[in-house]
């Protein structure tokens, strides 16, 4: 097993590496970076800001001013502030060079300072992870809580009148996206038009820190009520067909029948030799619903109610161009996947040691 841990930590490298380059081409190949940010700025507008002009041909080229013809947010500006903007930013440098210097410092963890918060990358992300994870958890963890009972219990009343009602829900539910589910929650309950019982923004009030640690906790579940219901919404389905599946197929086995013929009561044969099995693939896949959640339904979701996690920094480092911020968030949520993953494979093992994946 040993062997098989350090080939999986290996090909992380190669595969960092190559979102790493594909998101550097991308990004930097879109209009609007942070010198047009900052030169829009000093314009008075963002309109300028929003595009790269190529030369002297053209609608764009024929706005570019003489001093460059790069930026449409240049004109009228002395040429010699453009290129010190260009050597703050880094921008001086070839693009192959700029992204070498960035391998460097990520392989230290040192991600750089922010373009337009005054503040250390990894400072930032350190502050803001602790709320994505925190949210994945508690999502993770309710998500399981509902799915595993709910799953098993359509699975012993397969075909009843509950099967059909509560398939209706799942598949209702599966149907709605998290963030659009988000939306009518707000408008429902957090005063869009209707009741203004759960607050519409963050993750805890403005006077938090003067409450004492009981007022602290409710005040924490309800700001999370929310969000919580939106992004479990949209991610029990899976798992509850998925529980519900795999126990009917353990049900339908040999030793099933074997151990009913012997008496056992059904109760005994559910929860002493089904349960063990069927729930195999479910609890193994523990890390991988935490990365669906995270990658997906979560960073929207923060983006919707305004909570200060990674997502919504990323998704601010986006709109402002920040470069540091979006490659850091980047570098931070790609690494954490790819280490997920492996753990799913590890939980695998450890859940059924007959899995061998160092032989295969």
């Amino acid at each position: 097993m040993g062997a098989y841990i350090v080939r999986r930590l290996l090909l992380m490298v190669p595969t960092l590496l190559g979102i790493m380059v594909l998101n550097f081409i991308i990004v930097h190949a879109a209009p609007g970076g942070p010198v047009e940010q900052l030169l829009a700025q000093l314009q008075g507008t963002a309109v300028s800001a929003t595009a790269r002009v190529s030369g002297g041909s053209g609608e764009l080229g024929a706005q570019a001013p003489a001093g460059d013809g790069r930026y449409r947010g240049a004109q009228g500006l002395d040429p010699q502030l453009i290129k010190d903007l260009e050597r703050q930013f880094g921008f001086d440098k070839p693009a192959p060079e700029r992204f070498l210097l960035m391998l460097q410092r990520y392989l230290r963890f040192d991600f750089g300072e922010s373009f337009f918060r005054n503040r250390s990358v990894i400072q930032l992300i350190l502050d803001r992870l602790p709320v994505s994870i925190s949210l994945g958890l508690w999502t993770t963890l309710l998500v399981y809580l509902i799915s595993i009972p709910l799953g098993v219990a359509k699975a012993v009343r397969d075909g009843s009148r509950f099967d059909v009602w509560t398939s209706t829900v799942v598949i209702i539910g599966n149907a709605i996206p998290s963030f659009l589910f988000a939306i009518l929650l707000i408008v429902l309950f957090a005063g869009g038009s209707y009741f203004q019982w759960f607050p519409l923004r963050g993750l805890v009030s403005d006077d938090w820190a003067q409450l004492d640690w009981g007022h602290k906790i409710l005040d924490y579940f309800w700001h999370l009520a929310l969000p919580l219901t939106a992004l479990v919404i949209g991610s029990f389905a899976s798992l509850t067909l998925l529980t519900k599946n795999s126990f009917l197929d353990q049900i339908n086995q040999q030793y099933v029948l074997t151990a009913r013929a012997k008496g056992l009561s059904e109760r005994r044969v559910l929860y002493r030799h089904v349960f063990r099995n069927a729930m195999l693939i479910v609890i193994s896949g523990f890390p991988a619903a935490l990365i669906g959640i995270l990658f997906t339904g979560a960073l929207l979701i923060e983006i919707i109610f305004s909570i200060d996690g990674i997502g919504l920094l990323g998704f601010q480092a986006t709109v402002q161009r920040d470069y540091p911020v979006m490659f850091g968030t980047l570098y931070v949520f790609t690494l954490l996947g790819l280490v997920l993953k492996l753990v799913e494979d590890l939980t695998y093992v450890l859940v059924d040691p007959r899995i061998d994946f160092e032989r295969r």
